[in-house]
C-alpha cells in the first residue's frame, strides 16, 4: 500500500484550488527554442517545472511513453515530482497519472512492463472464464504502476463498441454487449483500486458508436435517448453503483439527445456542445441521475475535438462551468517561456470566478472532492525511490505476471471458421509456409513463434503488406503448402507502428495504407484459386473477417498483435505465441467473439 499521508483538509486560496484542478503534461521539454518544435522527452524534472508545480499547487501530471523509459528513470522522475509538490504551500501530493489500459494503449515499455492483449481479448474469454481475466489484468497492471509511484490510471475503457468503423475505440472495448462491458469494467476497477491505483472510467457518456476519432475531430452520436441509457450509459451506471470509481473521464463528443445547446466556436461556427462542456451531461446526468460523487476529469483538452473550436482558457472555463473537476492537459508546456501561459491561465480562471462566469462555491466543492480522493488513497509526497526500486524490480514484468499475460492471449484466441479440419495445421518436415502480414516484423514474429513450437524444419516466405513484389508473392503462394495471412484493422496509427516497420519491406513496391487491404485481397484470391490451405487471422478488430474470411479455410481472431524486438532481433509477442499454439494444436481456441460480424453485402 502507499504510505499513509498526513493530508489534512488544508485551507486553500482560490488560486490553490484552481491549481489542484489542473493535470499537466510535460511530455517534451526544451530549454530553448520554439515550443511546437520541441521533441526532447522530459525524463527528469527541470527546475523550472519543479518550481511551477510548487508555486501553483498543481493537482497532478500525466506521463507518456516519452517520460517512462526505464524502471529506474521513472521512479526517479516520480520522486522528483512528489518532492516538488511537497514544496507547495498546500503540501498536497500529485496525482501521477498514465494511460496504461493494456493492449493497444500502453505507455510503459512493453519489453519491461506487462501490457497484455487488451480489453476485447478479455471480452473474448468471458464465456469460459467470467470476470477472471479482467480482475487478473487489473491487479497486475495496478501492482506494476503502484510500484513506480503512479497512482492514477486512465482505465478501464467501458465504451460499448457498437460501430465496426470506430477508428479509436474498437479493441479497447470489452465488446458490444453493455452487460458484459459493465461486469468486466467493474472487475477491473476493483482490481486497480484494491492495489492503490485510482481508476478513471472512460469516455463518459460513451465513445462506442463513433466513426470519428476525437483526437482529430469532434464526433457526434445521434442515438435516441433510450438507446443512450440502455447502451452507452449502462456500464457507467452499473460501475458507479457497484464500485464507485475514483474518477470518470468525459468524452469530447456531441450527444444532441442529451444536450442540444450550442456554442460559437473560435472560427465563428455555431456548434452543439460536446459532453466535456455540457452541464446537462456532467452535472445533471452524471452527478444528479447516476449519483456519481467522485472526481470528473476531462479527456485531454489539446485534442482536436476541443482545441479546434476553443482557446485553451475558454476550454477550461467551459469544462469547469459544466461541472468537471479536473482539466487534463489544458495548455502545452514545452519550454520555460510556456510557463507564462500557466500564469495567464490561473489569472484568467480567477477572473472568471470574480466575474461569476464560474461559481466560487462549486470551485471549492470541486477542490474538496480532489483532496478527499487523495486522502482516500493515502497519496503522499513521501515517495522513497530506493525502497520503490527494490519493489518495482521484483514486480514489473515478473514471471508470474508474464504467465497471466500468456494465458489471456491463448484463452482469447477465437476460432471463427475451420472448414475441412484445416486446423490444427498438419505440417511435415520441409513444408512451405507463406506468411502474409501488415509488415515484415509481424511475419518474423509469426515465423519465430511457429519455430519455437514446431518439431519440424519448415521453409518460410513472407509478403509484407507495406511492400512486396507481386510476381514473387504469386510464385511463393504457388509453392506453399500453407498460407497464413494476418490483417490489422483499423489501420495502424503512427504511434503504434513506432519503428516496427522494417527495412526489409520492399521499397520498390511500397504500398500506402489505402492500398494494403486491396493487396491482401489479391493475395488471398491467388491462394484460393490455387486451392491452398489458408488461414486468415484478424489481428485486431475482428470486423475485417467479413471482408477477408471467405477466402480462407480457417479463420482466427487474436485481438492484438503487439511485439517486442530484443537485441538479438528475436521478435516476439504474446498474441503470436498464442496463435502458434492454436495453429499447431498445442492449445484449443476457447475464445468467443464479443462483437457481431455482419456479412458484407455483395457488390
Amino acid at each position: 500500500m502507499p504510505l499513509q499521508s498526513s493530508l489534512a483538509k488544508p485551507v486553500l486560496s482560490l488560486e490553490q484550488k484552481l491549481g489542484q484542478k489542473l493535470i499537466l503534461d510535460f511530455r517534451y521539454f526544451c530549454q530553448q527554442g520554439v515550443s511546437n518544435k520541441c521533441r526532447t522527452p522530459m525524463t527528469e524534472l527541470p527546475n523550472e517545472l519543479a518550481t511551477a508545480i510548487a508555486k501553483y499547487d498543481i493537482g497532478g501530471v500525466i506521463l507518456f511513453s516519452e517520460n517512462t523509459q526505464s524502471i529506474e528513470q521513472t521512479i526517479a522522475l516520480n520522486s522528483q515530482l512528489q518532492t516538488a509538490a511537497s514544496k507547495s504551500s498546500s503540501k498536497l501530493p500529485l496525482f501521477i497519472s498514465i494511460d496504461q489500459e493494456g493492449g493497444r494503449v500502453a505507455r510503459l515499455p512493453r519489453d519491461v512492463a506487462t501490457s497484455f492483449t487488451g480489453n476485447m481479448s478479455i471480452g473474448a474469454t468471458y464465456k469460459k472464464h467470467g470476470t477472471s481475466f479482467a480482475t487478473k489484468t487489473a491487479t497486475v497492471i495496478g501492482k506494476e504502476l503502484n510500484s513506480l509511484g503512479i497512482n492514477v490510471n486512465y482505465a478501464p475503457t467501458v465504451d460499448v463498441n457498437m460501430n465496426p468503423d470506430n477508428p479509436v475505440i474498437n479493441v479497447r472495448s470489452f465488446g458490444e454487449n453493455p452487460a458484459l462491458v459493465s461486469k468486466l469494467g467493474a472487475a477491473q476497477v476493483a482490481g486497480f483500486e484494491s492495489n492503490g491505483v485510482i481508476t478513471s472510467l472512460k469516455h463518459f457518456p460513451g465513445h462506442g458508436d463513433t466513426n470519428v476519432d476525437s483526437h482529430t475531430g469532434l464526433p457526434k452520436v445521434n442515438h435516441a435517448k433510450e438507446v443512450i441509457y440502455e447502451q452507452d450509459l449502462a456500464p457507467f451506471k452499473h460501475i458507479i453503483a457497484k464500485q464507485n470509481p475514483g474518477m470518470i473521464m468525459t468524452a469530447h463528443i456531441q450527444y444532441p439527445a442529451l444536450d442540444s445547446t450550442t456554442f460559437i466556436s473560435v472560427n465563428g461556427k455555431t456548434m452543439i456542445k460536446p459532453a466535456t462542456m455540457s452541464r446537462a451531461i456532467i452535472t445533471d446526468i452524471l452527478r444528479g441521475e447516476l449519483n456519481y460523487q467522485g472526481v470528473v476529469v476531462t479527456d485531454a483538452l489539446d485534442m482536436a475535438g476541443i482545441s479546434n473550436f476553443f482557446t485553451p482558457t475558454q476550454a477550461v472555463i467551459n469544462t469547469f462551468a459544466a461541472g468537471a473537476d479536473i482539466a487534463l492537459m489544458p495548455i502545452e508546456i514545452r519550454t520555460p517561456d510556456d510557463l507564462n501561459k500557466l500564469d495567464d491561465l490561473i489569472k484568467d480562471l480567477v477572473a472568471a470566478v470574480k466575474s461569476n462566469q464560474l461559481d466560487e462555491q462549486e470551485i471549492a466543492q470541486s477542490a474538496q472532492r480532489i483532496i478527499a480522493l487523495k486522502n482516500k488513497f493515502r497519496l503522499s509526497t513521501n515517495f522513497d525511490p530506493i525502497t520503490a526500486l527494490i519493489n518495482a524490480k521484483q514486480t514489473i514484468g515478473s514471471a508470474a505476471h508474464r504467465e497471466i499475460e500468456a494465458q489471456l492471449a491463448v484463452e482469447a484466441i477465437t476460432q471463427v471458421k475451420n472448414n475441412n479440419s484445416t486446423l490444427p495445421l498438419n505440417l511435415k518436415a520441409g513444408s512451405n509456409v507463406h506468411i502474409i502480414m501488415p509488415d515484415t516484423r509481424k511475419c518474423m514474429a509469426m515465423q519465430q513463434a511457429i519455430e519455437a513450437i514446431s518439431q519440424q524444419k519448415l521453409n518460410y516466405s513472407c509478403s509484407s503488406l507495406q511492400g512486396f513484389d507481386p510476381a514473387l508473392a504469386k510464385a511463393q503462394i504457388h509453392a506453399a503448402d500453407v498460407v497464413i495471412a494476418g490483417n490489422a484493422t483499423p489501420n495502424q496509427s503512427a504511434v503504434e507502428i513506432g519503428g516496427m516497420d522494417d527495412l526489409k519491406d520492399d521499397s520498390n513496391f511500397a504500398l500506402n495504407n489505402a492500398e494494403q487491404p486491396k493487396a491482401l485481397e489479391s493475395l488471398l484470391k491467388v491462394a484460393k484459386e490455387e486451392n491452398k490451405s489458408t488461414v486468415f487471422i484478424s489481428l485486431r478488430a475482428p470486423y475485417d473477417i467479413a471482408k477477408f474470411g471467405d477466402y480462407a479455410n480457417a479463420v482466427l481472431a487474436s485481438y492484438a498483435y503487439n511485439i517486442d524486438v530484443d537485441k538479438n532481433d528475436i521478435v516476439s509477442g504474446p498474441a503470436f505465441t498464442a496463435l502458434a499454439k492454436v495453429l499447431l494444436g498445442e492449445a484449443p481456441a476457447n475464445g468467443v467473439l464479443p462483437v457481431t460480424i455482419k456479412p458484407q453485402k455483395a457488390h
